[in-house]
């Protein structure tokens, strides 16, 4: 009996300390999201889910003075929202844009699983993005905004921008994407260089399949660019990703339930599919905004070489191309002070245009 009291007496313990530990830690998490989750004097701090196309779609809108210009960040992807992170960079750039993060349809805070059947579709992303802008420019009593995309959210971004050219100020493209067929077959030909003389590299190359992209394509690609060094990110993050995941203030524990469950199956479609190779840019070069490129110097995910080549023939009111040096696709992760001090650069360019 002795015995037995000692082991309860210790279970009781350690049960003890670890809702001691559960309820500090959700204390500090409270105190850091509402460290977070302050308005700036002067500017604006908020969280909605606004009617979209038919669907309910997640934004949230944060500037330091409501006075500065609206920059839209489209996040890349497809289907890869960046709610439960972007605050960490995004605000680096709130003190001369009102920033608006969006989690496009069916993805991150905005997944909705009853959209799970729903075909995506050029049309249906076109009139997402411009359903949306219309909305932004109301709300903020604005004429035009800007729109900064990253990865597939440059594509899109840049589709926006020439079906629409009325609503927006400047397009700035981060790791552009130019077309996604050629993109991948480029992919392969920088591989097969890499792989010369390494027999069991070559085999793994030659599992690239880039006319006929499937989920087993892009995983090979994935261990390719992380055997070569050019994953997505360089060292990582350049801020504290776990304390920017902990005290994120948009999300709560039901969003990262929510999060974690996300049904990618019509993303996945999308992405192999006619719709999304209609995207491509090639042979639409006329811009009526000015038009900005920031890449990485090593970036293959979205060939870096390919956007260059774009960028020569984009014809545009003014253009400017910034190339970050020993970066690959996660710029904006991987050096966010970096990113900052271009956007910076491009915001004082467009005010004294």
């Amino acid at each position: 009996m002795k015995k037995k009291s000692k082991i309860l007496k210790i279970l009781k313990g350690i049960a003890l300390t670890i809702l001691i530990l559960i309820i500090g830690f959700l204390g500090v998490r409270a105190i850091g999201k509402a460290i977070y989750n302050q308005t700036p004097e002067g500017g604006i701090n908020e969280s909605m889910y606004v009617d979209i196309n038919g669907t309910k779609q997640w934004i949230n809108i944060y500037g330091e003075d409501l006075n500065n210009p609206v920059l839209l960040y489209l996040h890349g992807g497809p289907g890869s929202a960046t709610s439960h992170i972007d605050y960490a960079f995004t605000r680096k750039w709130a003190d001369v844009y009102t920033v608006v993060t969006w989690d496009q349809r069916n993805c991150g805070k905005s997944y909705d699983s009853s959209q799970n059947e729903t075909v995506l579709t050029k049309e249906l992303f076109m009139t997402d993005g411009k359903e949306l802008t219309e909305f932004i420019l109301e709300y903020l009593s604005k004429d035009k905004i800007t729109i900064l995309g990253h990865s597939w959210g440059a594509i899109y971004g840049a589709n926006l921008v020439l079906e629409y050219p009325e609503y927006y100020e400047c397009f700035i493209g981060a790791g552009q994407l130019v077309d996604y067929l050629e993109n991948e077959q480029a992919f392969k030909q920088e591989a097969l260089v890499w792989a010369e003389g390494d027999e069991e590299a070559l085999q793994l190359v030659n599992q690239l399949t880039p006319d006929n992209t499937t989920v087993e394509h892009f995983g090979v690609k994935n261990v390719i660019m992380q055997k070569y060094g050019y994953d997505m990110m360089v060292n990582g993050a350049d801020y504290n990703l776990i304390a920017t995941i902990i005290f994120n203030p948009n999300y709560t524990i039901a969003d990262w339930i929510k999060y974690l469950n996300v049904d990618m199956s019509s993303y996945l479609d999308f992405y192999t599919s006619e719709e999304f190779a209609d995207f491509s840019l090639k042979g639409k070069v006329d811009y009526q905004v000015p038009f900005y490129n920031i890449n990485g110097e090593k970036d293959y995910q979205t060939n870096y070489k390919l956007a260059a080549e774009y960028f020569e023939q984009v014809k545009a009111p003014y253009k400017q191309l910034y190339m970050m040096e020993n970066m690959t696709h996660g710029l904006l992760e991987s050096d966010s002070e970096g990113f900052s001090e271009i956007i910076h650069l491009i915001a004082e360019t467009e005010e004294s245009r």
